[in-house]
């Protein structure tokens, strides 16, 4: 919970703050304030000296995407969700009594879809309704810079909303490295991830106008997402055909809506078919061992017990031996490098 600013840097633009402030008082969101320039200059000093107003959210948070979605995933499969993995939905056809999926690894049927698909929400969705969804790669490019920067700011930086989103933003991770971007230019090719020289030139000038003196040359990797942007520009939750619900177009901010939305169409499914909520479910999730955290008494304790867990792989993220086992063998466990990458950081 390390708080977020939303920046304004014309007079002429506190409509605008005035605006967000007046929406999230509606939408419940505790202790907002609008702060004056000394104010947040004496919250923020690297914030620009441009800066002549911002929206304070003492509340705002900061998460890891991959560790929350992979929790979420082996939550749900400790809990007795079966994962189909490598199984590209290749056509839908409604039967009496729901659908059946051809898949790339065979054939499945369902009483129930839940389209979750991301930028593909659209495919997904067409194969079975005549009402087309439309969505729109929307790429952003990211810089991650040294745990050394990482204190640079802070509270995660906003600039006011424009017309593609919530801008460049500035924000320390939860791992201690700073992080800024993204851009937001729309492309054709779905898998269009690759980094582009004017993307991330983009990236620090933006950063820069919000956020000054940021060490660019702790720089230590760059990365590019796609948002899944759809024609009428907000989120598509609900049922489209009998059994077929759609989560598409969620885009920003899709991360901070995913629980909320999960609720949702559990909600809509509940109601809609009678389900009832399993009664042994399990609501914790044991996760991997992290053994920096512990005291070096109870490290030490832990490796006499898990000689595994002595035996730093990973120098720069200090990750053992012990934790990538966990990873690989845990619930839902990782099948490639990039998988261990996300669940433990070695490599990162």
């Amino acid at each position: 919970r390390n708080g977020s600013l939303v920046l304004c840097f014309a007079e002429e633009d506190r409509d605008g703050l005035q605006m967000l402030y007046d929406r999230g008082i509606a939408n419940g969101v505790k202790d907002l304030k609008i702060l004056e320039k000394n104010q947040v200059l004496e919250l923020e000093p690297h914030v620009s000296d441009q800066v002549v107003a911002a929206l304070f959210a003492p509340t705002g948070g900061i998460v890891c995407p991959f560790e929350l979605t992979i929790a979420m995933a082996e939550n749900a499969c400790e809990n007795g969700v079966e994962f189909k993995r490598n199984a590209g939905v290749r056509s839908i056809e409604k039967l009496e009594d729901g659908y059946r999926l051809v898949t790339e690894s065979g054939e499945l049927t369902a009483h129930y879809v839940v389209n979750a698909a991301g930028v593909y929400s659209d495919e997904i969705h067409n194969m079975v309704s005549e009402k087309k969804l439309h969505i729109t790669p929307r790429k952003g490019e990211y810089c991650l810079l040294d745990k050394a920067a990482g204190t640079h700011v802070s509270r995660t930086i906003f600039t006011l909303p424009g017309k593609f989103g919530k801008g460049v933003l500035v924000t320390p991770t939860i791992h201690g490295n700073l992080l800024i971007g993204p851009t937001a230019t729309d492309i054709e090719n779905k898998e269009g991830i690759n980094t582009t020289r004017e993307g991330l030139e983009q990236v620090l000038k933006k950063a820069s106008e919000s956020v000054k003196n940021i060490p660019v040359r702790q720089v230590i990797t760059s990365f590019a997402g796609l948002r899944a942007h759809e024609d009428g520009d907000d989120f598509i939750i609900g049922e489209t055909e009998e059994g077929f619900i759609d989560c598409a177009g969620i885009e920003s901010p899709g991360l901070s809506s995913a629980p909320a939305i999960g609720e949702m169409v559990a909600d809509i499914l509940k109601k809609k078919y009678d389900l009832k909520e399993k009664e042994d479910f399990l609501s914790t999730r044991k996760g991997i061992t992290d053994v920096s955290k512990f005291s070096l008494e109870e490290r030490n304790a832990w490796i006499r017990q898990n000689p595994a867990y002595g035996t730093i792989v990973c120098r720069c993220e200090m990750v053992t031996e012990g934790e990538i086992i966990d990873a690989i063998r845990g619930p839902l466990g990782a099948r490639s490098l990039d998988g261990v990458k996300r669940r433990t950081r070695a490599g990162m």
